[in-house]
């Protein structure tokens, strides 16, 4: 069931010389929510009517929901005066939006007929009810507008079967159509592209009524070029209304200005989706309607939306590119060049550039409307994005590189693999314009994907190689990433000294004692780290040979580390070391001993003499040794024998008092039998010394 709905207008005249014009739709049911029922296509044109105080009325009008509104006026030459601007209320919110500006820069078709209009571009504004225009003077003047003055609504409505299914998926609604639709005539032919045919909703697929194009299709002999333009309207759309967008489009060109058919010979909306435009087959030279004075010669594609400070979706460009590149590709010309194309009208552009009839211009393959026609059209933001769509359009890949090396490890510019690393790379040309990726070694492909791919797994030989990845555009042009040095390796690291520990200076507890690991790894190409992997967990620099750590006392504990190099590969290094605490009661004594007890000693008791020559031994069997002591202001000197023989004289004087305290170490490469002798020298004013044991490790 169809709904209907009144529409009360009235316009009023506004300082400045504008004209306000408002209307109202209320529905006269309620039959159904919008969508599920179909409705067609309706355009309704709204007379202003003046009066002799200058006050402007529209009466009362029958008419239903509108999303598309536009003004237009006798004499598709005649230009409007002024801004024109319009608001319109949300069919569902009830809200009335912002006042938007309609671009009355709009090119007539080069051959003018009998009853086409002059007219703003349509702007889209969605399911409304109730719309506001006015016509602003800018220098305030109160010239008469021209004759016929219009605005124009148009209800899209709803025609193709997936629109009336609510739950029909988006965008998968419209009908993708990869073949060309059937032209009226068997010339021109359809000359085979270079690049492959982009998906096109056919005019089917979007509703479009072809009653209202009943003429036949006209022809260019090829197309030299591509204008880019804008629709106008609003970007914040869902893509599921873009088939009704451009079924309003169509009806306000062919109903409002008078046009044989739809001005653009595709549309692309945000999602990437592209439709077919005017008829005559898509793969055909089709005349179209949308660069004033260049339509000859060319082709049109509009992006839905405006563009004016909003950049376009990069959807939105590829399918732009992909289309250029398309028709482009059918008459072997670059996208990325230049072509002299012969103006059919006087006229200036954009830019002021003087144009006439019959003379030739240069321009880039790939323009904007406004490089032909004084307009701003297709947008600051969309024409600043030109440079992207002929790159994008003509190749060869922008922006190719390696982004990474999985299962490989760099080391400066080199990266060292065991054999089987991934190759991951990305490119800022979108993949529906990449023929194929193929990755390189030593400049032979050993493996490809799509342009949807990113990444592969590649086998190398051992050595060193270069790896680089190939990308193939659509049009057959190549582009390689830098490359990256690889070597493949498998053999381990070595260790030429396996980890040890010693005992160092520092203070010793009952859980733990100072001492230092030492090692030494080495690889035949790049040794990356060493780990420290029990009893404790540490990671060292390839350059790294010790590190001062702390052992247990009484414990046996291995010392387990693993040498990596930057392929990967690991070997490993143990060995099992205890530290053992010799008390001083262990000792043998000779000479005058007497023994303290506190906390802060070694195992809570102490031997200290101030007898000159008296003297502790230990002996052990190990491979490092400490002796432990307190240290105070009062302390004096020891010498130390090794396997008796003088090693050291020691003086243990300190500022400040300190116990516990690993003074003078030793250490062996092997396990042996040893004995530590302590002597007191007896130092005068200060004799004492006082000593907490032995520390070795075996």
């Amino acid at each position: 069931m169809r709904r209907r709905a009144w529409l009360t207008l009235g316009a009023v005249l506004i300082g400045g010389g504008g004209v306000v014009t408002y209307a109202t739709a209320s529905p006269s049911d309620g039959s159904g929510a919008p969508g599920q029922d179909r409705r067609p296509v309706e355009v309704y044109g709204l007379a202003l009517k003046g009066t002799a105080a200058g006050e402007r009325k529209l009466p009362r009008t029958e008419t239903e929901q509108f999303s598309l509104v536009g003004v237009s006026w006798t004499g598709a030459l005649k230009p409007l005066e002024g801004t024109a601007q319009v608001r319109a209320r949300g069919l569902e919110s009830g809200e009335w939006g912002a006042w938007q500006d309609l671009e009355l820069d709009a090119a007539p078709p080069e051959e003018l007929e009998a009853g086409m209009r002059g007219a703003s571009q349509p702007l889209w504004v969605g399911p409304s009810d109730g719309v506001e225009a006015r016509v602003v003077h800018e220098d305030g003047s109160t010239g008469a507008l021209p004759k016929g003055l219009e605005v124009n609504l148009v209800d899209p409505g709803v025609v193709t079967e997936a629109e009336t299914r609510l739950d029909a998926p988006e965008p998968a609604a419209f009908v993708m159509d990869e073949s060309p639709s059937p032209s009226p005539s068997p010339e021109p032919t359809a000359p085979p592209s270079t690049v492959p045919q982009p998906p096109v909703t056919s005019r089917a697929g979007w509703g479009a009524d072809e009653s209202k194009s009943p003429d036949p299709s006209e022809y260019n002999p090829d197309v030299k070029a591509v204008f880019v333009h804008h629709t106008d309207g609003a970007n914040d759309y869902d893509c599921a209304e873009s088939a009704s967008i451009v079924r309003g489009i169509y009806a306000y060109h062919t109903e409002v200005e008078g046009w044989n058919d739809i001005g653009y010979n595709f549309l692309v909306d945000k999602c990437g989706t592209v439709f077919e435009g005017r008829k005559g087959g898509i793969d055909r030279p089709v005349l179209g309607a949308h660069t004033y004075g260049f339509n000859r010669e060319s082709a049109g594609i509009a992006v839905l939306g405006t563009h004016v400070s909003g950049a376009a979706s990069t959807a939105a460009l590829t399918s732009v590119a992909r289309v250029t590149a398309w028709k482009l590709g059918q008459y072997g010309a670059d996208p990325a060049g230049t072509v002299q194309l012969t103006a059919g009208a006087t006229q200036r552009n954009y830019f002021s550039t003087q144009f006439t009839a019959g003379e030739q211009y240069t321009f880039r393959r790939v323009s904007g409307h406004r490089d032909g026609f004084n307009t701003q059209c297709p947008g600051d933001a969309l024409y600043a994005q030109l440079p992207t769509v002929r790159s994008w359009a003509a190749g060869p890949v922008d922006g190719l590189r390696i982004a990474s090396l999985t299962d490989a490890t760099a080391k400066g510019s080199t990266y060292y693999t065991k054999g089987t690393p991934v190759v991951r790379w990305a490119a800022t040309t979108p993949a529906a314009l990449i023929k194929r990726y193929d990755v390189l070694v030593d400049g032979q492909a050993v493996a490809a994907t799509s342009g949807a791919g990113y990444a592969k797994r590649i086998t190398l030989t051992p050595g060193t190689h270069t790896v680089t990845v190939q990308a193939t555009h659509q049009s057959g042009a190549v582009s390689t990433a830098t490359p990256l040095t690889v070597v493949a390796e498998t053999t381990a690291p070595v260790f030429t000294a396996a980890p040890t520990i010693g005992l160092r200076t520092g203070t010793v507890y009952t859980g733990s004692a100072p001492v230092t690991l030492r090692w030494k790894a080495t690889d035949d190409q790049a040794l990356r780290q060493v780990r420290l992997l029990t009893p404790q967990a540490a990671t060292f620099s390839a350059a790294a040979y010790l590190s001062n750590r702390t052992a247990r006392p009484g414990t046996a504990a291995g010392w387990s580390m693993r040498a990596y190099d930057y392929a990967g590969n690991h070997r490993d290094a143990e060995a099992t070391y205890t530290p053992v605490v010799l008390q001083e009661s262990a000792a043998v004594r000779t000479g005058s001993w007497s023994a303290r007890s506190s906390s802060s000693y070694l195992g809570g008791r102490s031997y200290s003499s101030s007898s000159k020559g008296a003297s502790l031994t230990w002996t052990f069997t190990g491979r490092s040794a400490a002796w432990v002591v307190s240290r105070a202001s009062s302390s004096g000197q020891a010498y130390v024998y090794v396997d008796g023989v003088k090693a050291a004289t020691v003086d243990l004087r300190s500022s400040a008092t300190s116990y516990r305290q690993a003074i003078w170490t030793k250490t062996w490469s092997a396990n042996a039998r040893h004995t530590v002798k302590i002597v007191v020298v007896g130092t005068s004013g200060r004799p004492t010394v006082t000593t907490d044991g032995l520390v070795y490790i075996r």
